[in-house]
């Protein structure tokens, strides 16, 4: 068993994994940033180091002083997270130079799924289906014309790194695929310094489905479901729900065979620890790879919700060198959970940022309610980072009940001195096609739309 692990991360994450590190009886070391002072993880952590500056280019992206403070704190191993090194392979390669272990898949792993382009590659390899798209990287204007004629209209100008809608853009035109290939690049290199771009084909309102993947490192690899993403604001997820409504409503055999695709690629990678493999499906039950997340994901709780499995725990097991002791049919899912983003944005400006001190906090509670958070009254939001604050999940026997659960402890849930998305989740919540479970990536954009219409 580890005696010591340090957390490479901030926020409600940061504070996640110190609680199950407390259940286990393993010994915390938080870092932080001098923006993050007064931060949760700080003052649950057994230890704190602070490491620098509030930018994370100067805090929680510096290789150095993660290092530095893992030594001077005599860890055995390292949690990044999700976000920041978490993806980062050369991280990874430091920490187990150094005889710290690293919390995550391999180097090896890392580096096979290297970048969009690349995991395109081995979905093929591994028999996934993909979109039509480019080979590879599209060096200049000139092969990014020709792949878009030959793929077709409308297409995707993707960054082969990173993610989050950034160095993204739909081409319906040779104009606009001019002009999207270098925004898309130029908005790459400023993100994640890499401006390699690839094109693929652009699907109209698809459903985003991904599934939830562990690996030992000694060839076992399970799934633990899907969970359905497709609620989001310019590729940003706002609410993510398992399982999914599409395959719970009309393809009830689509959650075996994306499971199993999940599962091929996850083998051709020889995948090890926690990750996600994406999908896009459509209306008629197609479905395709997009990416795979390297990494514990945000909406990770929904998954824990219906099948009962602590991931966390399960990924620092597998870091400490035991078996995975679960098979795919020891796997059951049981009732429907749904997960809300609280961020602390204003929808009614934009969804423009919301830094600030928090002057009330009340997080709602009751049967089937879970809220993972840093945040407390008197915390003061710095605006150096990620505007979520916390997640708010609720379970219920099925769909309806924790959605009923949802909407109530949305109404509980107290913030005052700064703006949340609750507001706009409430409203949500309320729609009737979402209810129902007919909704797809365009859905908050078609909410916003009506709201505008009828306002």
């Amino acid at each position: 068993m580890f005696e010591k692990i340090l957390v490479a991360n901030r926020g409600e994450i940061a504070v996640r994994i110190i609680r199950t590190c407390r259940e286990l009886g393993i010994r915390t070391v938080a870092v932080y940033s001098e923006a993050d002072a007064n931060s949760m993880h700080v003052q649950m952590a057994d230890e704190a180091i602070c490491i620098g500056p509030a930018p994370s280019s100067d805090s929680y992206l510096r290789v150095d002083r993660l290092i530095s403070a893992a030594e001077v704190a005599d860890v055995d191993a390292i949690h990044p997270g999700y976000g920041f090194l978490s993806e980062d392979a050369h991280f990874a390669d430091v920490c187990e130079s150094c005889n710290i272990r690293f919390i995550g898949p391999s180097s090896r792993a890392m580096n096979a799924l290297l970048d969009k382009a690349a995991s395109r590659a081995l979905a093929r390899k591994a028999g996934v289906p993909t979109p039509p798209g480019s080979d590879g990287v599209v060096e200049n204007e000139a092969e990014a014309l020709a792949a878009a004629k030959k793929i077709g209209y409308p297409v995707l100008i993707k960054a082969v790194a990173g993610g989050g809608g950034r160095g993204m853009r739909i081409a319906h035109n040779d104009i606009s695929m001019m002009k999207g290939y270098h925004t898309a690049r130029n908005e790459a290199e400023k993100a994640f310094g890499n401006s390699g771009v690839y094109i693929e084909k652009y699907f109209e309102n698809p459903h985003h489905i991904e599934f939830q993947i562990i690996g030992d490192g000694r060839g076992n690899v399970v799934h633990l479901g899907e969970r359905d993403c497709s609620i989001q604001r310019r590729h940003q997820k706002l609410i993510e729900e398992s399982p999914s409504p599409l395959i719970e409503n009309k393809f009830k055999d689509l959650r075996k065979k994306m499971g199993k695709a999940a599962l091929r690629l996850a083998a051709e990678a020889q995948y090890n620890n926690a990750g996600t493999v994406e999908f896009i499906a459509d209306d008629a039950g197609n479905f395709y790879f997009l990416e795979v997340n390297k990494r514990i994901q945000v909406e990770h709780p929904v998954t824990e919700e219906i099948t009962g499995i602590d991931i966390v725990r399960l990924q620092i097991m597998i870091a400490m060198g035991e078996p995975l002791k679960l098979s795919q049919s020891d796997i059951e899912f049981r009732g429907h959970a749904i997960e809300c983003r609280i961020n602390a944005e204003d929808p009614a400006d934009g969804f423009r940022p919301s830094p600030g001190r928090i002057e009330m906090y009340y997080a709602p509670g009751g049967l089937g309610v879970r809220v993972d958070s840093h945040a407390y009254a008197g915390y003061t939001i710095p605006p150096h980072y990620d505007s979520m604050i916390g997640k708010l999940i609720t379970y219920g026997k099925d769909r309806r009940e924790a959605i009923d659960r949802m909407a109530r402890a949305l109404n509980e849930y107290l913030i005052t001195g700064i703006k949340t998305t609750i507001p706009f989740e409430q409203a949500i919540l309320q729609d009737p096609d979402f209810r129902r479970g007919y909704y797809s990536t365009g859905f908050v954009e078609q909410l916003q739309r009506r709201g505008s219409q009828t306002g």
